[in-house]
């Protein structure tokens, strides 16, 4: 019930953290680059000072800030990267070279870079009618999206190399969740039965993700046009409605955690199918007319279609395991 229950809120807070973040955009369509680090840097401020609170109070301890730091440091350089990698893609390449549903049904490569990093790091083993859920859960956002595609070409018009290296870069973060997962069980052991604190992650997590991303900060600023010393001036001259970023930071940290909380409870491949169920939620929520959005969009049988094969998935992933006869043998 606790998964059932933390999936649900996952889901929740995941199609508000997709709806704020167009909304957000919306007004500062200009400013993509700032968003992004806004969010970045706004999570160690917030996450930290969590922590500091949590530790004055005795709920995290000095054993839980003890632990190896290796595994943090991993986690921050694969999320920089990953942000890094997809954000000059999605600005520089993809938009311009693929059709707009594209970049999100690629990005859905994530559930498969996270089966075959779950198996090679945490030595699991998953059923058939595991890896055939994730399979589609994946294929069902896929032709969830598809109905948008002009003629219903996906790739026909675009060069292999950008589209490839962005099913690659969804690598980072799968790899990224798989450590914190490891995380988890590891300091199971260390702690002696203890339960780690999610701010403990959270807060080292993105303490060097902040970090390396701030040592990549002068070049992407530079690939943006942007010299690094005018990079407080520039972002001063954004106009908008400020409201609507601080409250897309506030519900992405929220949903940040809740995503962190599930893969403590589960697994970091449980957590990624019930971020993956708000996909369509989100285009429906989207499809209607919303502030800065009016207009909204129909959708097509496509859409009906794929979200079925999403539910499927996700139905054939939970469908309980059958008990060995050795198991049976002892029971009775």
């Amino acid at each position: 019930m606790r998964i059932v229950a933390g999936s649900a809120i996952t889901v929740v807070l995941a199609v508000a953290n997709r709806v704020l973040y167009k909304l957000a955009l919306t007004p500062m369509k200009e400013f993509p680059f700032f968003l992004a680090q806004m969010t970045t840097f706004g999570y160690v401020a917030v996450y930290l000072s969590i922590l500091y609170v949590r530790y004055q109070s005795g709920i995290v301890t000095k054993e839980m800030l003890a632990l190896p730091k290796s595994p943090f440091v991993a986690i921050g350089i694969l999320e920089a990267l990953g942000v890094a990698v997809g954000w000059l893609l999605e600005v520089f390449y993809l938009n311009s070279m693929l059709p707009g549903p594209s970049i999100p049904i690629l990005t859905q490569a994530f559930l498969v870079w996270q089966l075959i990093f779950s198996s090679v790091i945490l030595r699991r083993k998953y059923s058939f009618n595991q890896i055939l859920g994730c399979l589609l859960v994946a294929g069902g956002v896929i032709v969830a999206m598809s109905g948008g595609l002009s003629d219903g070409q996906l790739l026909s018009e675009a060069e292999f190399f950008w589209p490839a290296l962005m099913i690659a870069s969804t690598a980072f973060q799968a790899a990224a969740s798989i450590i914190k997962e490891f995380i988890f069980i590891d300091a199971g052991k260390r702690l002696q039965g203890k339960q780690l604190d999610i701010f403990v992650v959270n807060s080292f997590g993105s303490g060097f993700q902040a970090l390396f991303v701030l040592l990549l900060l002068p070049f992407l600023s530079n690939l943006k046009g942007i010299p690094f010393a005018e990079l407080p001036a520039y972002l001063r001259s954004c106009e908008g409605a400020p409201l609507l970023p601080l409250l897309y930071m506030l519900v992405n940290i929220t949903f940040n955690i809740s995503l962190l909380s599930l893969v403590k409870i589960s697994s970091a491949l449980v957590s990624s199918l019930a971020a993956t169920l708000s996909v369509p939620i989100a285009i429906y929520v989207l499809s209607l007319p919303l502030p800065y959005i009016p207009r909204g969009a129909d959708l097509d049988g496509f859409f009906m279609v794929g979200t079925g094969v999403l539910v499927l998935g996700l139905m054939l992933y939970n469908l309980p395991k059958p008990d060995k006869p050795s198991d049976q043998s002892k029971a009775n």
